[in-house]
């Protein structure tokens, strides 16, 4: 089974209120993570994890950072969270397109925030290059928290506890910066590795994958092509791609080219990690995959057809069985 962060904590763990479904109102998860997350542990088969000079690992900002996570202060009805959209039991993720502000539906899932400290940018578009920058853009926005900044530090200077966790955390106390520092601290310790995956390749550890699974691995690493795009230690190149999903449906969704307002980069969406993906269904940026065969089988097709389809997506001609084999490989995770 896969691990993350502590040697002695299972990645399925479960917390606080189970997953809902896409049309249910959104619910705040209760914290039932591990009561200390490491700061300095790197999970088998990750790359060393970046920390900016600037917000430097502490556990006063790590701690804070998560209680901010799962508080709906941050919303302005005070019934939304963080944790709310990214689910700790279900990878971090939401469940589909998950419900904001007056429970709105949003146009995309929330991806997972397994590795995101390993990222180079954040969204699905990339509209934000670091991890403090990402952490106060849903507060804003009318559709998901529907607060200001603004308001949120007035909430925060007001609290007696918090405004005595921000001066512990910060030598200036309650500001935005360290709003997002808080957050971000806490974001950049949700590291996923330690898979079986990673004890079959790093360890050599020959039993730790099933029959199915190496041939899943060797399928990943040829026929499916997957490792194009899936690549590196946290399987993801970090770029973005038109695979042609929700290519023509209205609302059109053009990812990547509200940021850059490039044509070539319409109907282009960031490569998500393939780590824990077995949680985070349904799939795509908009939910509208179901499970990861629905996935292989997307790919299988060579995707949806579209004028900017990338041109590294063809039809993979893989059999029913090889369909199975890949997805155990996923699973393995």
């Amino acid at each position: 089974m896969a691990r993350w962060i502590l040697p002695l904590v299972s990645a399925m763990f479960v917390v606080g209120v189970t997953g809902r479904g896409a049309d249910s109102p959104l619910a705040i998860p209760k914290d039932t993570l591990p009561a200390k997350i490491s700061l300095d542990r790197i999970p088998l088969g990750l790359d060393a994890r970046p920390v900016p000079q600037t917000n430097l690992l502490a556990e006063a900002r790590v701690n804070l950072g998560r209680k901010l996570f799962f508080d709906p202060i941050l919303s302005t009805t005070h019934t939304i969270a963080c944790a709310s959209c990214h689910q700790p039991d279900h990878g971090f993720a939401s469940i589909g397109r998950p419900r904001g502000l007056h429970g709105k539906q949003l146009s995309r899932r929330a991806p997972t925030l397994f590795n995101r400290a390993l990222g180079t940018s954040f969204f699905w578009d990339g509209r934000e290059s670091s991890l403090e920058d990402q952490a106060l853009r849903p507060i804003a926005d009318p559709d998901e928290m529907g607060s200001s900044v603004a308001d949120v530090l007035n909430r925060l200077k007001s609290d007696r506890v918090y405004k005595a966790e921000f001066e512990d955390a910060f030598s200036d106390g309650v500001t935005a910066t360290n709003l997002s520092k808080a957050i971000a601290s806490f974001e950049r310790v949700l590291l996923r590795g330690d898979s079986a995956v990673d004890r079959f390749r790093r360890m050599g550890e020959l039993s730790a994958l099933s029959a199915q699974q190496r041939h899943g691995l060797w399928l990943y690493e040829s026929k499916g092509r997957c490792w194009r795009c899936h690549s590196g230690a946290n399987f993801t190149d970090e770029e973005y791609h038109n695979t042609g999903v929700s290519w023509g449906k209205v609302p059109a969704d053009v990812g990547r080219f509200v940021v850059t307002k490039v044509p070539a980069d319409r109907g282009k969406f960031k490569t998500p990690t393939l780590r824990g993906a077995a949680l985070t269904g349904p799939y795509m940026h908009d939910g509208s995959l179901k499970s990861l065969d629905d996935v292989i089988e997307f790919y299988n097709r060579g995707a949806g057809a579209n004028p900017n389809l990338d041109l590294q997506l063809v039809p993979l001609n893989l059999s029913k069985d090889e369909v199975h084999d890949l997805v155990a490989f996923l699973k393995a995770l």
